[in-house]
């Protein structure tokens, strides 16, 4: 098994837009994306599993486990507004081939529902950062770029590692347009702060109205998925060794 996909639902979805927040730098995606099922009621309708994920199980309190899973979600807008398709997860591919084969099944799946359009999100890791974090792009072309530097987005120079990237560059081969929204973070901690800016700059581009009050709720089960599977700790003599765990995510 590389990917086993458990389909439960094919929506009928009007030019949907797919949403990526698998877990990253200062989980800037998770957090948004979880937010956006929360307030949205997303529906669930496929999971994932892949032998590239870590080969592990979290116990829980009353005796089940929580696995290496990613998930989709879907919006079906009551307005006329558009559609979304919401990639979430608690985890990424550990190898390069498990990211790839991971990114073609979430596109197949995509691609089935009507979906051309990405937009996939992000931290970008500075040592210093203001009270309003920047947010940074990159685009599949010219055109979509335009779309991302009209919602406040500034120029990406440089690498996009792990998803967030990878379906910008795999979604243009099969004619899906996207950009990439990273927006700036101190570190590897859920930062709910920068969650906020990209999801400020999301709900721009999709003309939504997303109530960011209850922002902190996303971000404090975030944190608690990830301790759970004992991806970050408290205190500052663990930070090393949280990063060398880390390493794997976006």
């Amino acid at each position: 098994m590389v990917c086993a996909v458990q389909v439960y639902e094919k929506p009928k979805l009007d030019n949907p837009v797919l949403i990526e927040g698998l877990p990253g730098i200062g989980f800037v995606a998770n957090i948004a994306a979880l937010h956006l099922i929360h307030e949205l009621n997303a529906k669930l309708f496929a999971e994932i599993t892949s032998s590239s994920f870590q080969d592990l199980a979290v116990t829980t309190e009353k005796g089940g486990t929580r696995s290496p899973i990613t998930k989709l979600y879907y919006y079906k807008s009551p307005e006329g507004g558009r559609d979304l398709i919401i990639w979430y997860g608690n985890t990424q591919a550990l190898t390069t081939f498990g990211q790839y084969e991971l990114c073609g099944r979430v596109l197949d799946l995509a691609e089935e529902l009507g979906c051309h359009y990405m937009v996939t999100l992000g931290g970008f890791k500075q040592e210093q950062i203001t009270t309003k974090p920047k947010i940074y792009c990159a685009a599949s072309d010219p055109e979509t770029l335009k779309t991302a530097l009209n919602l406040g987005a500034k120029i990406m120079v440089g690498q996009i590692f792990g998803l967030a990237g990878l379906s910008i560059g795999l979604g243009k081969l099969r004619n899906f347009k996207g950009f990439s929204l990273l927006v700036e973070t101190l570190g590897i901690y859920p930062d709910a702060n920068a969650a906020q800016q990209a999801l400020s700059a999301l709900s721009k581009f999709l003309n939504l109205k997303i109530d960011l009050s209850r922002l902190d709720f996303a971000a404090e089960k975030t944190q608690k998925i990830l301790e759970s599977f004992g991806w970050i700790k408290s205190g500052t003599k663990e930070k090393k060794k949280e990063e060398s765990q880390l390493r794997w995510f976006i």
